[in-house]
Formats: C-alpha cells, sequence, structure tokens
C-alpha cells in the first residue's frame, strides 16, 4: 500500500492501544532509546517497565510538566530531559531508537527538519525511528479541531518526514493506522485534560468554549462520551 498521511477508511485500520503497535514493529528490550516530547511520561513508564529498556532519555520542552516528571521516583532507567528535538544534547550514534509519539507536529514548524536531522544524528547506524501523529480525520478531530486546529502543522510534519526520506538520511520501513478509545465521564474530565493544559495557551472565549462543550456532549452517555481516535504510525531506519 502506497505510503499517505490521512486514511478515512475505518477499514484500514486496527483498533488497539499504541503500546501493541510499538511491541509489533520494534525491539525495546535492552535497548538505549530517546523519547522526545513525553509529556506526562505514560509511554516512558511503559517503554522502561513494560517493554524493557535497558535506558530511556525522556524529553519535555514544557518546564511545568518536566518538573512533574523530575519528581517521578520509580523510574531508576530514565533521565527526564528538558529540551526541544530540534536540538538533542548526546553525542553522534548514542541511540538504538527514538520515540516520537504525537509530538512531532508540536516541533516549531522552522525546526522539524533540523528535528529529523538532529535524530538522525544521534542513533547507531541502523537505529529506527518510531514517529506515530494523529489523524486529522474522524469524529475526535472534529471536537479537537474547534480547541487548535492542528491540520497546518500536521501536513508540515508528515512533510518533514517525506523530506527526511527523500533526503537520504531514512528509509521509509512501515506505516500503520490505528484507533485507540478515548473514554471521558463527563466535559469536566474532558477539560481538564485538553484545554486546561500547561503547555499550550489556549485563547478561548465563552463563545468557542460553549461550541465546544456543545460538540463534546453530543457524544455523551450515561457511560461517557466514547472516541476512536485515530492515528498513523510511520516508522524509519537510519540509513548506514
Amino acid at each position: 500500500m502506497p505510503r499517505q498521511m490521512i486514511q478515512t477508511d475505518p477499514v484500514g485500520y486496527r483498533t488497539c492501544d499504541e503500546i501493541r503497535i510499538v511491541e509489533e514493529l520494534v525491539e525495546v528490550a535492552g535497548r538505549q532509546v530517546l523519547e522526545l516530547g513525553c509529556g506526562a511520561a505514560w509511554m516512558t513508564r511503559l517503554l522502561a517497565t513494560h517493554l524493557g529498556a535497558r535506558r530511556v532519555t525522556a524529553t519535555e520542552v514544557d518546564r511545568i510538566q518536566h518538573a512533574k516528571n523530575l519528581a517521578v521516583q520509580d523510574l531508576p532507567t530514565v533521565e527526564f530531559r528538558f529540551g526541544g528535538a530540534e536540538s538533542i544534547d548526546d553525542a553522534d550514534a548514542t541511540y538504538d531508537g527514538v520515540f516520537l509519539f504525537k509530538s512531532l507536529h508540536h516541533v516549531p514548524v522552522e525546526f522539524m527538519d533540523r528535528a529529523l536531522a538532529e535524530i538522525r544524528r544521534v542513533l547507531a547506524p541502523g537505529g529506527y525511528v518510531y514517529v506515530s501523529e494523529p489523524v486529522y480525520w474522524g469524529a475526535f478531530n472534529a471536537v479537537m479541531r474547534l480547541i487548535h486546529d492542528e491540520r497546518l502543522v500536521r501536513t508540515a510534519a508528515y512533510a518533514a518526514i517525506e523530506r527526511a526520506v527523500d533526503s537520504g538520511r531514512f528509509a521509509w520501513e512501515r506505516q500503520v493506522f490505528y484507533q485507540s478509545e478515548g473514554v471521558y465521564p463527563n466535559w469536566d474530565a474532558f477539560a481538564e485534560r485538553f484545554i486546561q493544559v500547561t503547555h499550550t495557551e489556549r485563547d478561548l472565549d465563552a463563545a468557542r468554549l460553549a461550541e465546544i462543550r456543545a460538540a463534546f456532549e453530543r457524544h455523551l452517555t450515561p457511560e461517557g462520551a466514547r472516541f476512536l481516535k485515530p492515528h498513523r504510525v510511520d516508522l524509519l531506519r537510519a540509513v548506514v
């Protein structure tokens, strides 16, 4: 199947948690890996514990979230570090694998090419880059774009991946589309997760908040609002 940025046929998606995709595509156990844009470190924890990475370096540019990550006491094989993907504080060929879980589109567009060049620099020969990105399609996206429309930055991230492959730095090994389920019990829980965030300033007036809430509550049931959230995974391999 040819590579594509958006898949709009539900049949083209697997429904599973992302950790299953990671398990199937790459080897993590015993490896030294880098996670760029780790956020609240949910996947960091799984890389270090469930998947058995030898060492995980997890970076974050949100200083408030980074301070919270530094307070984590039960992940001795993880180093939390402040910094962006466009400037990685490591020697050449340090890592066996690099992960960007829904974070490449958060890199400033003007720095995306530099970030992928930095990733190639710190990868060992034959190392992999695992990039997952939200797909701009579906019911969940229809709600989220009212908060912050990411169509342009997601398009830019995909174009940066294509340029990195065309440059000869990487080979495009696999592309997978999957959907993960998100369940939010009520509006307050959804707003806390996606609106009341520290990493982005939300400039939302009362009218826009009401519009977002109405769009969310159209999916609300007594069991909460359930969404299937579409994602694309691109697996790249460093060209020797």
